[in-house]
């Protein structure tokens, strides 16, 4: 009767086990993948963590007033530029406007946004006439002399007015770089002027995988 009952035991000790060697398999290689999960790979420049660049409070072209928060779930691409700008800033819209081609349906989930650094000229219509030649979907923000002022501090960007030769024909000296945050609303890469669409749609499409 016991050697009955001994191998009725490891008659159910060889069923179980496999099944349960297989169920602490599945259940460690989740954890791991959850520990674990791919790092985004970037080609730009990675400023996670650099301490600024937290907010803005800006009017877009449209009349609404705008901060990260209204694009809360979206990665937020931020460039400061003008819209009489001869090179970097059309050249970069440019770039933009083909990331968001390349990255097909994912582009509904990124939000493309120019500040002006010279509110003296980029009206509400000039900025929706100069960013719908790019893409539709573009945003154009700004304020006054001061709230420029503010929002160029925050995100240490630099610009300067250079006078013309007659009013209303100068230039603005600026930085030239882009910003681009997570759709979490968090200030993760800064892409220089001379890196092309393909950085771009790269990047973005790291975020958006990583940060969903």
């Amino acid at each position: 009767m016991r050697l009955l009952q001994f191998n009725s035991l490891q008659f159910n000790s060889r069923t179980i086990w496999p099944a349960a060697v297989t169920l602490l398999a599945a259940l460690l290689l989740t954890a791991c993948n959850n520990g674990n999960a791919p790092k985004p790979t970037f080609l730009s420049t990675d400023i996670t963590n650099a301490g600024f660049g937290a907010d803005f409070n800006l009017v877009d072209h449209t009349g609404k007033m705008r901060t990260l928060a209204d694009f809360k779930g979206k990665a937020v691409v931020v460039f400061f530029g003008y819209t009489h700008c001869p090179d970097v800033c059309p050249a970069t819209m440019g770039k933009l406007a083909t990331a968001m081609k390349e990255l097909g349906p994912e582009a509904s989930r990124v939000q493309v946004l120019f500040i002006t650094v010279d509110p003296e000229r980029d009206t509400a219509p000039a900025l929706k006439e100069y960013l719908s030649a790019f893409d539709p979907t573009f945003l154009g923000l700004y304020g006054d002399d001061r709230a420029t002022k503010k929002v160029a501090k925050e995100f240490k960007a630099i610009y300067q007015k250079q006078e013309g030769e007659s009013p209303g024909h100068h230039t603005m000296d600026h930085s030239t770089g882009t910003y681009i945050y997570d759709t979490k609303g968090k200030l993760r890469l800064y892409v220089s002027s001379e890196k092309d669409a393909d950085v771009f749609a790269h990047d973005l499409s790291e975020l958006l995988r990583t940060t969903s």
